[in-house]
């Protein structure tokens, strides 16, 4: 499965900012999506998951209340909707794929990786 993201970018703190992920594979309706971060020098860090078939999500506590993750299976699509984005976000964002809809969200555990969009957010 190939994914392509888009919408990162510079943002001031406390905006708004919105991710995409494609997906190339018609599956998605039944596997598990991710967007995970990753800053230099630092492990690649969950951010927030979804369980496409139950609609069901995940987040870290990080984001909690501040992000939400959405999918359209019609557009094989999953966003991350961002808001009151903190100085602390600025990261390199990636999404991820996993078939099925069971396991932890841990990102060994993923099979596809985007390339990753650069989110920086100015304080």
């Amino acid at each position: 499965v190939q994914l392509q993201a888009s919408g990162g970018g510079l943002v001031q703190a406390g905006a708004s900012m919105r991710l995409s992920c494609t997906a190339s594979s018609d599956t998605l309706g039944t596997s598990t999506m991710a967007w995970f971060r990753q800053t230099s020098g630092k492990e690649r860090e969950f951010v927030a998951g979804i369980r496409m078939i139950f609609g069901s999500t995940a987040y870290s506590d990080s984001v909690k209340g501040r992000f939400t993750i959405s999918g359209d299976v019609a557009k094989k699509t999953v966003y991350l909707q961002m808001n009151d984005l903190e100085p602390e976000d600025l990261s390199t964002y990636y999404c991820a794929y996993k078939p099925g809809n069971t396991g932890n969200w841990h990102a060994g555990d993923f099979a596809s990786w985007g390339p990753g969009t650069l989110v920086t957010v100015s304080s």
